[in-house]
């Protein structure tokens, strides 16, 4: 292929991806402005919050448990060549409190949740139901996106601090098992080490990952198209997008932060 015919490809790829970027931002617009019109549909909020948070607590309990206990298990031998394995509490309650349980947290709910919405709102667009609420006179930004962004930007910090806490709770099986550890030890050589900006961090992950899933999520579900095959592409390019983005804004807010330390 010669190089004048490479050239209108190219430019219609960055056309194309200028384009959809401008229609995201759009939409991001779109839904902060619903947000904030006064109307709110609780039941809706409530039933998501339920969808997103209890039914993924299973899950995030066995990642975040076998997450813990293995690596305390692959923290220890470098430890050892040291003589510090009683800063194993510490090492590991750091890892897990700044970066590991937000990290696996959003991960685990980018593939469960983000892939849900996009499927669930795809279908929708597809099939036309979507358009059917707007002539029912239902805000279908209000009713469907509102509700789901605010509730994975608020359930899965929770989530991100009960993977802290099942985590923990595999790192002390593993030290108890291993060095006699009581759990009062454990907690006081673990907590010694986190500072008000470590939960603050965490914190800050936590809801910026889920507000980043919640959003390409719908986003994702509400341009789907082409049928059965644009659901599929819709609830797949869910994952992959906010997967992306999630480890993103990881080296983005940890650079901020390292500053205030």
């Amino acid at each position: 292929m010669s190089r004048e015919a490479t050239k209108p490809v190219f430019s219609e790829k960055i056309d194309d991806w200028l384009l959809g970027f401008y229609n995201a931002f759009e939409f991001v617009k779109l839904v902060f402005k619903e947000a904030f019109s006064g109307d709110f549909e609780f039941n809706e909020f409530v039933r998501q919050c339920y969808h997103i948070g209890l039914r993924s607590l299973p899950l995030i309990s066995l990642t975040g448990f076998v997450t813990g206990f293995v690596f305390t298990k692959q923290s220890r031998p470098s430890l050892m060549e040291f003589g510090a394995t009683s800063w194993l509490p510490s090492l590991v309650t750091i890892a897990i409190v700044r970066a590991l349980a937000p990290l696996v947290t959003s991960l685990i709910c980018s593939g469960k949740i983000g892939s849900g919405i996009g499927a669930e709102l795809g279908s929708m667009k597809v099939t036309e139901q979507i358009d059917a609420m707007e002539v029912s006179a239902v805000n279908p930004i209000r009713y469907l996106v509102v509700t789901r962004v605010l509730a994975s930007t608020i359930t899965i910090p929770i989530l991100s601090f009960y993977c802290a806490l099942v985590a923990l709770a595999g790192c002390f099986l593993n030290v108890a098992v291993n060095e006699g550890t009581n759990l009062f030890a454990f907690f006081e050589k673990g907590f010694d080490s986190i500072i008000f900006l470590d939960v603050i961090t965490a914190v800050i992950k936590a809801v910026s990952f889920g507000f980043t899933i919640g959003m390409i999520g719908c986003y994702k579900g509400f341009n789907a198209s082409n049928g059965t095959q644009g659901v599929g592409k819709a609830a797949n390019s869910s994952v992959v997008l906010s997967m992306f983005l999630i480890f993103i804004e990881e080296i983005f807010i940890v650079q901020v932060t390292n500053w205030f330390r």
